[in-house]
């Protein structure tokens, strides 16, 4: 059997001591402010956005990784004989995954997932087949394992400004709010690899924040506690604190992972936004 190497578009949001332990290659997508092009993770910050967002009112534009990028970083493990299993973001957000599987095709033995998801979404996928690569598995039976598990990811997180998602014009739901636009701090939720507007939080942000953790975790039985994303951006470190401790009041995670976003994921939600991330036990 061939070995296998996982690569992940940068949307995955991986932190580097997870990059590192599983030895997956990161894939950057160009965010561009202005005239100026920089790869997400290497060459820009989500305080770089915000500046530019504050002096410009401009939002930043981002592209997807080409064909020709895919092909440059599957070739050299095909040809040393390894088997690629890749990950993008939903399909339906960025045309990453349409991109690499005309790659695949071009090089053979790569298997491009479509995630369904974003941000932690991915990443929860990229650790699952990472654990399974080390235990011996086949890129094929990753693969077809990845298929079922990412139905069961619960993606969600709560926006204190609306703007950017709003201006960005990815969740149409948002763009309902119309007049409320300012005085909401929605719940964004995956599902079906689009975001969709949840439960609208109004009040002070920090009250919100507890009570969207309380709402996803409070009397919530359908949870594996192996692990658990608290993804951020924008966030203060002291209300970050207080969200840990209030994750650990309602179940015992074996792994809490609190990780700031990526600039890709930045430049959609704006500051001020946190999500928690996990996988359901089965599909209710």
């Amino acid at each position: 059997m061939r070995p296998i190497k996982i690569i992940s578009d940068s949307t995955a949001d991986l932190p580097k001591e997870l990059i590192e332990k599983y030895d997956i290659e990161v894939l950057p997508l160009s965010v561009t402010l202005g005239e100026n092009s920089y790869k997400d993770g290497l060459e820009i910050s989500a305080q770089d956005i915000f500046k530019y967002y504050e002096e410009t009112k401009g939002l930043p534009k981002t592209s997807a990784v080409s064909v020709l990028e895919y092909t440059e970083a599957f070739t050299p493990w095909v040809e040393k004989g390894y088997d690629v299993i890749h990950f993008t973001i939903s399909s339906t957000m960025s045309s990453c995954y349409q991109n690499a599987c005309i790659a695949a095709v071009e090089t053979g033995h790569v298997w491009s997932i479509d995630s369904a998801n974003l941000s932690s979404g991915i990443g929860l996928q990229v650790v699952l087949a990472a654990e399974l690569a080390a235990k011996g598995e086949s890129a094929e039976a990753i693969a077809k394992h990845i298929a079922e598990a990412k139905t069961r990811v619960d993606a969600s997180f709560i926006l204190n400004q609306l703007q950017f998602l709003h201006k960005g014009g990815r969740c149409s739901g948002v763009a309902a709010l119309g007049a409320n636009l300012l005085k909401l701090k929605p719940c964004i939720e995956v599902v079906d690899g689009k975001m969709k507007v949840g439960k609208k939080y109004r009040g002070a942000y920090e009250k919100c924040a507890l009570e969207y953790v309380r709402d996803r975790l409070d009397g919530n039985d359908n949870i594996e506690t192996d692990i658990i994303f608290l993804t951020w951006t924008g966030v203060d470190a002291k209300l970050l604190k207080e969200i840990e401790k209030e994750i650990k009041k309602y179940h015992k995670f074996h792994t809490i992972i609190v990780n700031e976003a990526g600039s890709t994921i930045t430049g959609h939600c704006g500051p001020g936004t946190f999500g928690i991330l996990y996988f359901r036990k089965e599909n209710i």
